[in-house]
């Protein structure tokens, strides 16, 4: 296959595609040096080519992929300018490489929570192409909901692809967390002290693992769509970077750009053999994990900048569904 993957980051669609034993030339648009860095030293065959503003007209491209910036379109960003902000506005030369190349399929990503007026306008770009929601809950431990547009070219015209939903493998985060891990990923003694119990949930070895939820638009208490991020307590007010959840159920979603005490990785309270329990940080390879690279996959670049690239790459588990899709 030939492929053209915009905003590629860490190539997520290109260890899809080695995963599924898919031989392809590779074309990759990215201008972050880390994330480069990383997409080389696993697969030195991609062929960068540098920012998307600046890709002209491939010929006979099998599959166009990107997962377009989400920074304006998400609800985690206050005052979000959608579509017309400097980062999101990019998904127009999605739209421009797409129309120029016209490949056999396109993929398109980007976050479940951007508002409903920009998934209008997403959709009636492509071809009122409807996108599929896909939780990487079903085939991960981490909570993370993202749409897929999903496009085949026939005769001449843009076909939505039939994509159904990922066989659920009930992978929860104690399935992933490693046994021994660095002691700068716990959280100090004196801060533990600051540390306040949630009181809603008392005994998690008796909870239904899939009844509670965090999601996004229930982030201060407890909602219900079948994938568990089970909140137990907080450091001080509680803000995004200082909730603590419970290993018992999924993680919450990577983020590139999180602050707070568990900037990027959400923090964890995790159980210790003696009955104690301690509160961390996820590690790198935890974090593989959740995106399903690897252990080692970012191992050559800094904690900080291996957990952006992950934050921001897309599910390897899900891209591999979405291409068996398309080849089916």
């Amino acid at each position: 296959m030939k492929i053209l993957s915009l905003f590629d980051g860490i190539s997520g669609c290109r260890q899809a595609l080695k995963e599924l034993n898919i031989d392809c030339q590779y074309y990759a648009s990215e201008i972050d040096k880390y994330a480069i860095q990383v997409a080389k030293a696993n697969h030195p065959d991609i062929v960068h080519i540098g920012d998307v503003k600046q890709v002209g007209k491939y010929n006979n491209i099998d599959l166009l992929i990107g997962g377009s910036p989400c920074q304006d379109l998400s609800i985690a960003k206050k005052d979000r300018k959608g579509l017309q902000g400097d980062r999101s506005s990019l998904f127009y030369e999605y739209l421009r490489i797409l129309n120029e190349v016209k490949p056999k399929y396109f993929i398109l990503e980007n976050v479940a929570s951007m508002s409903k007026e920009s998934q209008e306008i997403i959709t009636k770009e492509l071809f009122n192409i409807e996108p599929i929601m896909i939780n990487s809950a079903l085939v991960t431990a981490q909570n993370r909901k993202r749409l897929y547009w999903v496009g085949e070219l026939i005769n001449g015209e843009y076909k939505q692809v039939r994509i159904e939903q990922p066989r659920d493998k009930e992978i929860y985060l104690k399935d992933i967390i490693e046994e021994e891990v660095d002691e700068k990923y716990y959280i100090s003694e004196k801060a533990l002290k600051t540390y306040t119990s949630n009181g809603k949930i008392k005994n998690l070895k008796e909870l239904d693992e899939k009844t509670c939820c965090l999601t996004a638009t229930t982030h201060k208490g407890f909602g219900n769509d079948g994938y568990t991020v089970i909140r137990v307590g907080q450091f001080n007010k509680g803000g995004q970077g200082d909730r603590v959840y419970s290993e018992e159920g999924k993680s919450v979603c990577l983020s590139a750009n999180g602050g707070g005490r568990g900037a990027k990785t959400g923090l964890y309270k995790i159980d210790l053999p003696d009955g104690e329990y301690k509160v961390r940080k996820l590690t790198p390879t935890e974090c593989c994990r959740l995106q399903g690279f690897p252990d080692d996959y970012v191992s050559m670049v800094s904690n900080t900048q291996g957990y952006k690239g992950l934050g921001n790459s897309f599910t390897v588990p899900v891209i591999k569904h979405l291409i068996q899709s398309i080849i089916k």
